[in-house]
């Protein structure tokens, strides 16, 4: 402070200020020993005191500061002190308020604790703070699916679905509803839809805390923010008057799931017809439309079908005994979640979603669609009725042969007598169907005639679909001679006759069941996967035991079982002090570790953390003669499960190390290079990293499917209303879970090779690198599809966008598609930072990106 101040002030201020400085810096020396002492708690607390005291120090010890905040969250995360954490970071944001490498670091924690929605709205912070903060921008899109949903995008994309809600409404609003309620209100483009139409009162709740601050802008916008009122409640929260000052004469909702009732429509319509509605109109009387209740949808009808589908198959069953030589036979049973979910008291979600018209391999229809139920949104009993009503059986004939893979339902959406909205598969939609795996029979196989029964049941808010199975057609059924509404399954003796016939079930309650992911199941599917990584594993442990075990290694799948059986019988004496050590530490339910472990005289350690999984494990190795000592679980001998890479002994080093290189979503995994630069050093001399390099492959498409999936196309499909600025803030320029084989698009250019990244020589690897592109179609530039070639060595490759592979594909959507002509040449700028590839593209010999 300058003396001339100073001078101004008594000297008992001036004692105080002297006072105030003297504090400051003996706290900052403090600080500074504390930190010299790795006493980060306590260095944290001088910092807390000095910025205090002296805000103008703010820009002098930000750094330094940020170091501290950063090693004392460690310590509190590693001493599961998650409140304190949470206080450092709070107290630390209002002293630095806009500084996005702290919002960037608490949304990291919380993301971490699985507080996904929470360490969103602070990664969205932070590239709002500073749009080419790389780390901010990266967690931010791997999140950005929790923020705002990528439905949102895709439907606001339709316009038909959007002008006929608008129709629906405009008529219920022009026959006396004048005052509206809309639950689940999103983007709030039903509630302005409904003032356009000239409602007097307009009232939306929305619980998602982004969706309600983005309704509210785009509201704003719209010159509505005076017209309708936003409440950030769940609807079954809303009380009059508090909330809302009487009865609404109009409730409109979307809140329905491809399943229908899995976002809880069928609650809060029970809670808006007892709480908020005005009672419904009586039937046969003539009375105006605003003196009674109405729902926008009115009802709705759920079809069905039995369908057969590879692309299902081999993600919810293992389709083989034995993969790359190790034997699964029946010693495990394998079910994905639909079908654990389907005897679960929990609340799980029994169904999982595709949009069957661009499901890879296509799908085949083995039986007609059916009439599932209907449900009346206006009828307060029958919504009551819906959860205590007891299952029922429903029977479909089968009219084409082949085999039995799901129960896939769509539901048509009546918003009033006039307007109505189809889910089905073969519609133009921006809808999925759902999609009931058929697991845990004998024999799959139906042909024409049989019969595919199933449980229907509405329970914890989700429609169920359980217990489906078949009955052949020598049971002596015989459909042919009776009319439609039986094959509609109306008939409940028959069904139930049906039912009492089928006991041609998997599960008999004594072999082990393991519950994997859709993927994992994937997984264990992808041959060339495991023959790929068994002829590869066999390469590196044949060189490195040249002349010891030679006949046992089972190289070619056929080794010799007298010198196997020698080999586990000398194991079970005591652990091979010359044991080869391989450490397998990708993501989820492997059994690499038992095929490495069929190979010779190795210790293979698993790095699975699930109890079932392991006991799977256990099971398998057993079933295939393993010796105990054979296999092991990595994460059981760690003091520290997050230093998962380190030594297997304190004398020993690792003879190949498995990485998880490539998501199954069709990214890079976090820290993949960080990871290999560890595992470099705990590799002895000859051993190797799995892959060895990964190459990304990519070309030029012009696909209309993904501009849409990504970004609201301007204010056309939303009718007018300006909704896009403020969604697509939230837009992601990254696609991942795609099927190249069945996106819509035309190819620009060949695949070309785009990046390297070497696991073993870093010093092949570079962050960033220019492509030249030719042109061999005119069009326009919307996307870039990228995959992999994933080399476990220079003879042995795995490629992700292959049909069997079970990773799937990612594109990068350009912000703006760039015309194109025959000849043309385009310059790609490749960049890779963590997880992340971007491409900025230029015309060759021009600057200008996109």
């Amino acid at each position: 402070m300058p003396n001339s101040n100073a001078k101004l002030h008594s000297n008992h201020r001036g004692g105080r200020e002297a006072s105030r400085r003297e504090l400051v810096s003996r706290s900052l020396q403090s600080a500074q020993h504390c930190l010299e002492n790795q006493d980060f708690g306590t260095a944290y607390a001088h910092y807390l005191l000095v910025l205090n005291l002296a805000p103008e120090l703010k820009a002098t010890v930000k750094e330094t500061f940020q170091f501290t905040l950063f090693k004392w969250a460690e310590e509190l995360d590693s001493l599961a002190r998650i409140q304190d954490l949470f206080n450092c970071y709070e107290q630390a944001l209002e002293l630095y308020p806009n500084d996005e490498v702290i919002c960037n670091s608490m949304g990291e924690h919380l993301f971490r604790m699985g507080f996904r929605d929470e360490a969103a709205g602070y990664f969205h912070k932070a590239v709002k703070l500073n749009p080419d903060f790389a780390d901010a921008r990266e967690n931010f899109y791997r999140v950005a699916n929790w923020l705002v949903e990528r439905w949102h995008f895709i439907m606001l994309n339709d316009a038909k679905r959007n002008l006929t809600y608008l129709r629906a409404i405009e008529s219920a609003v022009r026959s006396g509803s004048k005052s509206v309620l809309d639950i689940g209100t999103g983007t709030g483009i039903l509630s302005m839809f409904a003032k356009k139409a000239g409602a007097s009162f307009v009232y939306a709740c929305e619980l998602s805390k982004t969706m309600y601050e983005l309704a509210r802008d785009v509201v704003a916008a719209n010159n509505m923010e005076r017209e309708i009122k936003l409440l950030h409640l769940k609807s079954l929260d809303i009380e009059i008057p508090k909330h809302i000052p009487e009865r609404v004469s109009l409730v409109v909702t979307e809140t329905v799931d491809a399943g229908l009732f899995g976002e809880g429509i069928v609650e809060s319509l029970i809670h808006a017809w007892e709480h908020l509605l005005l009672q419904p109109k009586p039937k046969n009387q003539d009375i105006g439309a605003g003196d009674y209740g109405r729902v926008i949808p009115a009802s709705a009808t759920i079809f069905g079908m039995a369908v057969e589908c590879k692309e299902i198959r081999r993600h919810h069953r293992v389709g083989m005994q034995e993969v790359a030589g190790v034997c699964l036979s029946d010693s495990v049973q394998f079910f994905s979640p639909t079908y654990a979910a389907a005897g679960s008291e929990d609340t799980v979600e029994p169904y999982t979603t595709e949009k069957l018209s661009r499901i890879p391999g296509g799908y085949r229809a083995l039986t007609e669609p059916c009439q599932v139920m209907t449900v009346d949104f206006n009828d307060l009993q029958e919504l009551k009725s819906l959860a205590a009503r007891k299952p029922w059986k429903l029977c479909l004939p089968v009219t084409e042969g082949g085999i039995l893979d799901a129960v896939v339902v769509w539901f048509v959406l009546q918003l009033d007598d006039e307007h109505s909205l189809s889910t089905s598969p073969s519609e133009e939609t921006c809808w999925e169907q759902a999609v009931y795996p058929v697991q845990g029979l004998l024999d799959y196989a139906v042909k024409t005639g049989d019969t595919v029964m199933m449980e229907v049941c509405c329970q914890d808010c989700y429609l169920k679909i359980q217990k489906i199975s078949s009955l052949p057609s020598e049971c002596g059924m015989d459909f042919s001679d009776r009319d439609d509404t039986l094959s509609l399954g109306n008939e409940a003796e028959l069904c139930n006759a049906l039912a009492g016939l089928q006991t041609s079930t998997k599960q008999d309650g004594s072999t082990p069941v393991c519950v994997l992911e859709s993927t994992e199941i994937a997984l264990l599917n992808d041959i060339a996967y495991h023959e790929c990584f068994k002829a590869a594993m066999s390469k590196v442990l044949l060189s490195l035991t040249p002349s010891k075990d030679l006949h046992s290694m089972d190289i070619d799948g056929h080794g010799s079982a007298i010198n196997l059986q020698e080999h586990q019988n000398n194991s079970s004496v005591g652990v091979d002090p010359d044991a080869l050590y391989i450490l397998d530490v990708s993501e989820g339910f492997s059994i690499l570790p038992i095929i490495a472990g069929k190979l010779g005289p190795v210790r293979a350690y698993s790095s699975v953390e699930k109890e079932q999984h392991q006991a799977a494990l256990h099971v398998i190795a057993e079933a295939n003669h393993f010796p105990k000592e054979t296999l092991e679980f990595w994460l059981s001998h760690l003091e520290e499960e997050s230093v998962v890479l380190q030594r297997p002994k304190s004398d020993k080093l690792w003879s190949i190390i498995i990485l998880d290189v490539i998501e199954t979503s069709g990214l890079i995994q976090q820290e993949v290079m960080e990871k290999a630069a560890i595992s470099r050093c705990l590799l002895h001399s000859g051993g190797k990293i799995f892959p060895q390099y990964v190459l990304v492959y990519g070309m030029l498409v012009e696909s209309e499917s993904l501009l849409l999936e990504s970004a609201v196309q301007g204010t056309e499909p939303t009718l007018g209303f300006n909704i896009a600025p403020f969604i697509n803030q939230f837009k992601v320029p990254v696609r991942v879970y795609l099927d190249l084989s069945t996106l819509p698009c035309v190819p620009l250019s060949k695949p070309a090779e785009l990046l390297r990244l070497d696991l073993m020589n870093p010093l092949l690897n570079s962050p960033s690198r220019e492509v030249k592109i030719q042109i061999c179609k005119s069009g326009r530039v919307t996307a870039i599809p990228f995959w992999y070639h994933i080399h476990l060595d220079e003879d042995h490759c795995l490629n992700t966008s292959d049909e069997s592979s079970h990773w799937k594909q990612a594109a990068v959507v350009l912000d703006e598609p760039i015309p194109v002509q025959v000849g043309d040449e385009l310059v790609l700028d490749v960049q890779h930072h963590k997880s992340n590839i971007s491409f900025t593209v230029k015309s060759s010999g021009d600057s200008s990106a996109s």
